[in-house]
Formats: structure tokens, sequence, C-alpha cells
């Protein structure tokens, strides 16, 4: 079995990553980035650019994702990522977020069926790189999923993405597991499951349920909350406090060294901690301090506090 991890705004650039495969990520097969979006005039931002550096994802196997609903300005971040070395993209029809799926982007291109079947005929005769897709199973219904993997099957994808929910579920409810077992029999390109995966119990019922059809698991926030999770998962050891300790140390130099000020850095560190504080469940109220914390000085306190 592969193991990925999943893109996360906001959290999954490159220190992060880099820190991760340091300190926990020898079994990670794949790293995918934040989506990278389509500009009107040009492939990418020099924040874009500076994501996806060669010299910044070192050791890394790195797949760039792409929002995009216009399948030009795709294929001129396609062309530039090959100029950059990159041989697999991946096509991001999965976010829910308003901002985004409102515009007609991200699963939000879900719901206008001829106009992504168009975009994909477009982009598959005219790529350099090799294209996966990351998907919800719809829009409104998952019973739209019968007709988008009918499209999905027309193409040579590198893998399908599949999260088991629909755009206007988010992230609440229990993913559609029985779905998307009914489904990953009929996929004629190789399927990686996301979505909901926090433990070796969560591997073992989906393994159960998919026999031999899957081909890899995509993990986002499971494994931000514990960054040693496919370590485990791959017969590894859980993390040590000491080890998680070291590992926090390098993100937060690491941010430091890039931003200016603390309060960039204070941000980032606090919105790790989110999730992390899931694991220390003894320690709840030295959780909840560091997340109302102010400085840097505060949460390194509160943080050395829950490590004890």
């Amino acid at each position: 079995m592969k193991y990925y991890l999943a893109p996360m705004e906001g959290i999954t650039g490159y220190i992060y990553r880099s820190a991760l495969k340091d300190h926990f990520g020898d079994n990670i097969d794949k790293f995918f980035t934040p989506f990278l979006v389509v500009h009107e005039k040009r492939a990418l931002s020099n924040k874009e650019i500076n994501e996806i550096l060669p010299e910044n994802n070192k050791g890394i196997n790195l797949v760039p994702q792409i929002l995009a609903d216009d399948a030009d300005g795709f294929l001129r971040i396609d062309n530039s990522l090959y100029e950059y070395g990159y041989r697999e993209i991946n096509l991001n029809l999965g976010c829910p977020s308003k901002t985004v799926a409102s515009k007609g982007r991200g699963s939000g291109f879900l719901g206008r069926l001829s106009d992504l079947e168009y975009f994909l005929d477009k982009i598959f005769n005219n790529n350099m790189c090799n294209i996966s897709i990351k998907t919800r199973m719809g829009e409104k219904s998952v019973d739209e999923f019968e007709e988008l993997m009918r499209i999905f099957n027309k193409f040579p994808l590198k893998e399908l993405i599949i999260h088991p929910r629909i755009r206007y579920e988010y992230y609440k409810g229990n993913p559609h597991r029985d779905v998307f077992y009914r489904y990953i029999v009929k996929s004629l390109n190789p399927v990686c499951y996301n979505g909901d995966v926090r433990s070796k119990r969560d591997v073992e019922e989906l393994l159960k349920g998919c026999g031999n059809n899957l081909f890899a698991i995509m993990i986002g926030r499971g494994m931000i909350s514990d960054p040693s999770l496919i370590r485990q998962l791959t017969g590894g050891e859980a993390f040590t406090k000491e080890e998680l300790s070291v590992f926090l140390k390098r993100i937060s130099d690491d941010y430091s060294s890039v931003f200016s000020g603390e309060a960039p850095v204070l941000q980032k560190m606090k919105e790790l901690w989110s999730y992390m504080g899931s694991c220390f469940a003894d320690k709840e109220p030295e959780v909840k301090k560091l997340l109302k914390c102010r400085s840097l000085k505060e949460l390194k306190l509160y943080q050395m506090q829950i490590l004890q």
C-alpha cells in the first residue's frame, strides 16, 4: 500500500513538508502541494514558484496540485511545471470552500459535467505532465458519481483520488465509504482513497471493504494531528514527545527565517496545534492556553508543558 500526504492550504507548505520528510517521512510515498491557482496572464506567482522550487523540496516526491476550470490556464501551468522537472500534476476537483466552489472551481466544477468533460478532453490532448485527479463524489448527491466515473474512465489518469463526500457536506458527517466500495471496482484508473483516516483500525476497515482494488491512501488531517501516523501504518512506532519537540522547533525556526516578525509564525504554530492537541487529551488545559497565547514565548512555554 502506498501512502500520501494530502494537501492542506496554509499548513502543508514546503517548510512543513521538509520537516515532516526529515523527521517522520521515510514511508510517505508522495507529497502534494496545496493548490496552485491559474492566473489570467502568467503561469505561476512568485509565491507559488517558491513553493515548488526543487531546492525547497529536496528528497521529496512532490506532486503540484492545480485549481482550474480554464484549460488554457491549466496547460500554462502544466508546461511551466514540466520545465521545473515535474512529470506528474494533480487537478483539484475536491475543494469544497465557498470561495473556491462558488467560482466553479474545485468541487464546484462537479456541477458542470459537460464543461468538465470538455476541459478534461482538452488538457489530456495537450498535456506535458501525467495528470491525476482528486475529486469528491458530486456536488449535491453521491448519485452524481456514476456519471463522473464514466467521464473519468475516458481518460488515462495517473490515478483517481476520491474523497467520498459531496461538495455541500464539506467535512461533516461520515464519508460515504459504502458508495466508494461500490465504485472502486468500476474505475479503469488506479484509485486512491482520501477521507477521515486517523488510525490503523480505519485502514483495516478500508482495506476490508476494498479488497485488492485500492492503490493508495491519502491522509490529511489525521497526519497533521499525528505526524507519525504513516510511520505507524507501515510498522513503525508512535512519536515520542522528545522527537515531536525537535520536529516543532525545526518548523518554528524555519518559519522564523522566512517571515518578518513573530505574528505569522505564531499563527502557523497555533494552527498545527489546533490539530495536534487531539493527541494530548490529558493536557487539554495547556493546549487551550497555547491556542489563546499571544506570543511565541508563551507558546513555547505551554508547548514545553504539554510535551513534558
